[in-house]
C-alpha cells in the first residue's frame, strides 16, 4: 500500500465504517512489471496519484452533453494483468476498438488486483474514477457494499442479452438479490498440475492422483535427493502473497471443514479444518513438499513436480515448461471432493453520465460475448464464461487438441463458492494466508495457529456484518 494512504485515510475516503470493507486482500494476484504494458485505444495515461481523503465520497459531475453528433464516446478501463495475461487483456481492448467506431476504450494498466482496488479507492475520494474496472473475486464485493457499482440488469435487457447464457456459478457470484453488479470475465479454478516426464520416469499412470492418500503413496518415486539433500520435491506450497488461502480453501472442504459459514460464523478453528492444516504440516515436515515464493517458477524449473495453481497460469506454464504438462481435478480428501472458483470480473462505476455507462457496457458485453470469451480462454487458460461458448464446435475442437484447457471446465460443475471469511472479510485472504505460512514455513501446530486466525477473523468480520445489514437490510 502506498505510504501516503494510511488505513485511517482509506477508511475516511469511503466514509466511516463503510470503508472498512475495502481493505481486503485480492485473489489471483498478477506480478507487477517494472513498467506498465503499452496502452491501446487511447494511449498511455498515468495512474492517478493518491488524493487527499475526504469525509465523504466524492462523485464526478456529469457534463450536460457528452457526445456530439458523429463523435465517439471515450471509456476509461482499468486493467490488472501483466505478462502474457496483460498482452491478452490489451488484445481484447484492441479487438473491441477495431470492431466498431462508436466507442473508444482507453486501457490503463493499474498493477495487481490489490493495487487496482487501492487506486480505485483513492479515485473515489478524488472523484476521478475510471468508467469500467476489472475487480477480483475478493475486491468487487467491497465496492458493492459501498454502493459504487452500477446495477446492470437494465443494460442487459436493453441490449437484449440473455444472462442465462452465462455459466451459472460464475454469473451468480456477482449477483445480489437478483441484481447483477459484477460480470464474469477472467474466471478460474485451481487445477492439479503435474510434470508428465517425472511421472513417466517414476512409472506412474499419466493422470493426477485421485486422492491425497494416493499421492502420498506416489511421493517416494517423485522425490529426488543428492548427497543427503532434496533436489526435487513432489509438491510445492505457495506463500500468503501468492494466495495459499485460496488454494487451501478446497482442501479444507475435502477434510469436511470450512473457513466460515455464509453468516460469517468462523469455523477455521474447528477440528476438520485443523486436520486439513495438519495434513499440510505433514507434507513439509515429512520432506516431500516445499514452501515456495513462486510455485510456478519452481514447477517449470523442475524443483517441484506437482502443484495446485490457477487455470489462468496454463498458457504461460505450457509455453515455459521444457517437459509435457498434465492437469487434473484436485485430489479428493477423507470427505470427498472440493474445489472453488476464483479470478476476476468486470464492473461499471455508478454516478457516471448515462452515455458513458452505456458505452462501458458495450465493452463489457463484447469482452464476455460468446466469440470473445472463446478467444480469451484460448489465449490465457481462463474458462469461457458463456455456456454457448463451452458447447461450441470451436471450443470442443480446441479441447480435443488441448485437453489441459478442458480440465477446469469439466471441474466447474463440482465447484462451490468460497467461504465468506476469505472473500468478504477485510484482508481475510491474507489473515488466513499468514496463518498457513506459520504452518508450512514455521511448522507450527495448526490447532494453535487457526485459533489465533479465528480470533482475528471474528474481529474483522463485525463491521462487515453491520455494513451488509445497512446495504441489504
Amino acid at each position: 500500500m502506498p505510504q501516503n494512504l494510511t488505513r485511517r485515510r482509506l477508511l475516511l475516503a469511503l466514509g466511516g465504517l463503510s470503508g472498512v470493507a475495502l481493505l481486503a486482500a485480492c485473489g489471483q494476484q498478477q506480478a507487477t512489471p517494472t513498467s506498465a504494458p503499452a496502452m491501446t485505444g487511447g494511449g498511455a495515461a498515468p495512474s492517478p496519484t493518491a488524493a487527499p481523503a475526504t469525509s465523504g465520497m466524492a462523485t464526478p459531475t456529469a457534463p450536460a452533453v457528452v457526445k456530439t453528433p458523429g463523435s465517439t464516446v471515450k471509456v476509461v478501463y482499468w486493467g490488472s494483468f501483466s505478462g502474457n495475461l496483460g498482452e491478452a487483456e490489451q488484445g481484447m481492448v484492441k479487438r473491441f476498438n477495431e470492431s466498431q467506431n462508436e466507442v473508444v476504450v482507453d486501457y490503463q494498466y493499474q498493477g495487481s488486483y490489490e493495487e487496482t482496488a487501492q487506486k480505485l479507492t483513492q479515485a473515489l475520494a478524488a472523484g476521478t474514477t475510471p468508467d469500467i474496472v476489472l475487480l477480483s473475486d475478493v475486491w468487487w464485493f467491497k465496492f458493492y457494499l459501498n454502493d459504487v457499482l452500477l446495477p446492470l440488469n437494465d443494460l442487459f435487457a436493453a441490449n437484449q442479452i440473455d444472462t442465462k447464457d452465462y455459466v451459472d456459478p460464475l454469473i451468480e457470484e456477482g449477483t445480489r438479490k437478483g441484481v447483477i453488479y459484477w460480470v464474469p470475465f477472467a474466471r478460474s479454478t485451481p487445477l492439479f498440475y503435474y510434470n508428465k516426464q517425472a511421472w513417466q520416469e517414476a512409472g506412474l499412470p499419466d493422470r493426477g492422483p485421485k486422492t491425497w492418500e494416493e499421492f502420498v503413496e506416489w511421493v517416494p518415486k517423485l522425490v529426488k535427493q543428492e548427497g543427503g539433500k532434496t533436489v526435487r520435491y513432489a509438491f510445492a506450497h505457495p506463500s500468503a502473497a501468492s494466495y495459499i488461502a485460496w488454494l487451501f480453501q478446497p482442501v479444507v472442504w475435502q477434510w469436511g471443514g470450512r473457513y466460515s459459514d455464509p453468516d460469517f460464523t468462523i469455523r477455521i478453528q474447528e477440528a476438520p479444518a485443523v486436520e486439513a492444516g495438519r495434513f499440510y504440516l505433514s507434507t513439509v515436515r515429512d520432506g516431500w513438499a516445499v514452501p515456495s515464493k513462486d510455485i510456478v517458477a519452481d514447477f517449470v524449473n523442475g524443483a517441484a513436480v506437482a502443484m495446485m495453481a490457477s487455470t489462468a497460469s496454463l498458457r504461460g506454464i505450457t509455453k515455459s515448461a521444457s517437459f509435457p504438462v498434465g492437469t487434473s481435478f484436485l485430489p479428493e480428501g477423507p470427505k470427498g471432493f472440493g474445489c472453488c472458483t476464483g479470478g476476476a470480473g468486470l464492473a461499471i462505476l455508478k454516478n457516471k453520465p448515462k452515455e458513458i455507462q452505456e458505452a462501458a457496457f458495450k465493452y463489457l458485453a463484447f469482452a464476455t460475448s460468446r466469440e470473445n470469451t472463446m478467444w480469451w480462454s484460448q489465449n490465457t487458460g481462463y474458462m469461457p464464461v458463456r455456456k454457448s461458448a463451452v458447447q461450441s464446435s470451436e471450443m470442443q475442437q480446441f479441447y480435443q487438441q488441448n485437453p489441459n484447457f478442458k480440465t477446469a471446465v469439466d471441474q466447474l460443475p463440482k465447484t462451490r463458492q468460497q467461504d465468506a471469511a476469505r472473500v468478504w472479510i477485510p484482508n481475510g485472504d491474507q489473515i488466513i494466508g499468514k496463518g498457513l505460512e506459520r504452518v508450512t514455513v514455521q511448522l507450527e501446530d495448526p490447532g494453535t495457529v487457526f485459533a489465533d486466525v479465528a480470533k482475528t477473523l471474528e474481529r474483522e468480520a463485525k463491521p462487515v456484518v453491520e455494513q451488509l445489514k445497512r446495504r441489504e437490510g
